[in-house]
Parts: structure tokens; sequence; C-alpha cells
């Protein structure tokens, strides 16, 4: 029988349904091309893109390790984050930053493929930026991929994305309400709930000393897959250098393993982080989430904000922990 799952974080429904009979290797992906020569990513091809904004030195004999780059195309432009809330039915001038984090050097390399050190620059030139977000006096910073044609990539250079935002998104919002609203039902903290019951669960996929790797509960997308931040009381920003490579690590055996499984598989992931300024429970653990662009969203999704999965999460970690 279909199971309906509330996503205990941001209440987002989903309908379970693996009465449909898909298997991982059911979805078929069909290569969309993202090609378009020349690549501006590529070295020697620098002037092709915005100046840079950041650049991470590479080892000897790499031109660069990393470099972040204004989007060419950016959703938001350059303005005041003070900017006030005109009020009701009047918008908000589109203000803030959206930048490009030019992952390798190498045009063929994927993200999965890299090592954890280099992944580890990834994360490096992140926290720069964020920082740099937080002293123009941004609101959330916004860290995600795409990867695949059919997930948004409009080029195969491994490259991910950074936005400064001067609002904190409403899933964000959504998350720190349902945190403190646990405290006050439950008289403790709601990740720390899930991490204990995932951690013994058979959704479970891979842990670390300090993360652990989940099929989600709620999915939006087949294979859909968490990596919590298991320290409680530690933003995202205290992350020691060791603690950042063991993320880079996890992140790159959950990659690998999803690749395995599903070949050439399209995702989206991002990180869900606390914001630049302002009040957040203290309660919220930092998480990374990885969704896989498999299923169409059409008129169920839209019309209910519930999504329809033909593969149960229980089924996906198991085949997760044979990759």
């Amino acid at each position: 029988m279909p199971e309906i799952r509330e996503d205990p974080l941001s209440g987002r429904l989903s309908l379970v349904a693996p009465e449909r009979g898909r298997r991982p290797h059911d979805f078929r992906i069909t290569p969309e091309s993202v090609e378009t020569s020349p690549c501006p990513f590529c070295p020697g091809n620098e002037h092709l893109a915005p100046p840079e904004v950041l650049r991470l030195e590479g080892e000897a004999g790499e031109p660069w390790s990393v470099r972040v780059v204004p989007n060419k195309f950016a959703a938001l432009e350059p303005g005041n984050p003070e900017l006030p809330w005109s009020g009701f039915l009047e918008p908000l001038p589109g203000v803030g930053r959206h930048e490009v984090l030019i992952e390798t050097p190498e045009h063929e390399k994927a993200l999965a493929e890299l090592k954890p050190s280099q992944v580890r620059r990834v994360l490096e030139a992140f926290c720069r930026r964020k920082e740099a977000f937080r002293a123009e006096g941004w609101c959330y910073a916004l860290f995600f991929k795409n990867h695949g044609a059919r997930a948004g990539a409009s080029r195969r250079h491994s490259h991910s994305q950074l936005l400064a935002l001067p609002f904190l998104p409403p899933l964000l919002r959504r998350e720190f309400v349902r945190t403190e609203e646990f405290r006050r039902e439950k008289g403790r903290c709601l990740f720390c709930e899930i991490l204990e019951r995932e951690g013994q669960g058979p959704r479970k996929i891979l842990e670390t000393e300090n993360f652990l790797a989940v099929a989600a509960f709620a999915p939006r997308q087949p294979l859909e897959t968490w990596i919590f931040w298991k320290p409680h009381g530690r933003p995202f920003d205290s992350l020691t250098e060791k603690e950042q490579e063991e993320f880079a690590e996890i992140l790159l055996t959950l990659l690998q393993a999803l690749n395995r499984t599903l070949p050439d598989l399209p995702y989206n992931f991002f990180l869900h982080l606390e914001p630049l300024r302002g009040p957040f429970p203290e309660d919220f653990h930092w998480h990374l989430e990885l969704v896989p662009a498999l299923t169409r969203v059409a008129g169920f999704e839209w019309g209910a904000e519930a999504y329809i999965v033909p593969l149960a999460p229980e089924e996906a970690a198991v085949w997760l922990k044979r990759a």
C-alpha cells in the first residue's frame, strides 16, 4: 500500500508508491548535451568569463585549483542588502550576488572524480566567499550544484553556484520554526532525534565520526539522500580542516555510490546552513540535501505541494549501501 510521509523538517509531504514497481535501474537516463565551445571555465579561457573574485592556487603544475567568478547570467544584481520590504503586493528589488565556483581546472572531471583534498578546496572557496557576503551585510549564503542538463547544468565543466541573498529562504524559515516547536513540545533537539532514529534505522547508508548519510524519509525524488552534521550546537563556520576533509570524503563516497547505482545520474544538491545574520535556533544542525532529477514534477506535485516517489527510501538505502 502507498504511504503518505511528512518530512519532519519542512512539513513537505511525499506519497511513496513502490507498487509502481520502479527500481533504480528502471530510470533510464538519456544523456543531454550541456557542451558549448570554447569553455570559459577552462585554463587559458579565463578571459571568456567575468573577472574572478577569488582564486585558490593549485599544486605544482596546475594553473589554479578553484576559481570563483560572477555569474554571467546572474539572477540577482549588486545592491543594498538593507533595503526594506515595501509591503503587501509590492516587490523587493532583486539585489544580491550570484557567482560560479569552478571546482577544478580539468574539463572532463566530474565532482565525484575529484580527490577529497580538492573538494575541501571547493569548501574553502565557498567559506571565503561566505565571509565576504557576511561582511557586505547579506542575510543568507546559498551554495548549490546542478549536475547534468536534466538537473539544470548548462555546462559540462564541473562547477557549483553561490548566491548572497537579502532574505532567509522560506524553506529555511520553516525548518527553523519546526525546530523551535519541537523543542517546546518535546524538550529536545529535533535534529538529534532524527540522528538517533535514522542512525539505527533502515534508511542509514553511511556514517562517520561527525556525519550521517541517509535516504530521505519523505523524498521528492527516487534516491534522494541527505548528509547530516552530527555535533550539536556547532555551525558550519566551526568546521576544522580535518572535518572539512571528512565531509568531502563522505560526499564523494555518496556521489560515487549513486553513480554506480545509476550511471550519469543528474542531480541537484544544496546546503542548508545557519543565516549570515539574525537569530536562528541553537538546535539547528546544518545538512546537505541531494535530490536526483529522475521523475518529472507535474500537476499533483504543483497542486498539492507533495511528491509521488515510486521507489521506497528503504530500498534505495539498500541499493546505495551495496554500491
